[in-house]
């Protein structure tokens, strides 16, 4: 909601550039989307192996992890 109401503000002050916001928006989402993914796998991977490694700890009856 706020992105939505400082373009409405930038649509009031210099159209032309609101314009171009709302056209290179998608291209620079797409752009993005590959680094985002690669992240998700990333702290899956470190979810795996902090899961892998307290393993043992939670066997042996630990506290619970956060």
């Amino acid at each position: 909601m706020f992105s939505f109401l400082v373009w409405l503000v930038l649509l009031f002050l210099c159209w032309p550039l609101a314009l171009l916001a709302l056209v290179l928006y998608p291209l620079v989402w797409l752009l993005t989307l590959p680094f985002r993914l690669v992240g998700i796998g990333v702290e899956a991977v470190f979810g795996l192996l902090r899961a892998v490694v307290m393993l043992p700890a939670r066997i042996l009856g630990g506290s619970p992890g956060r």
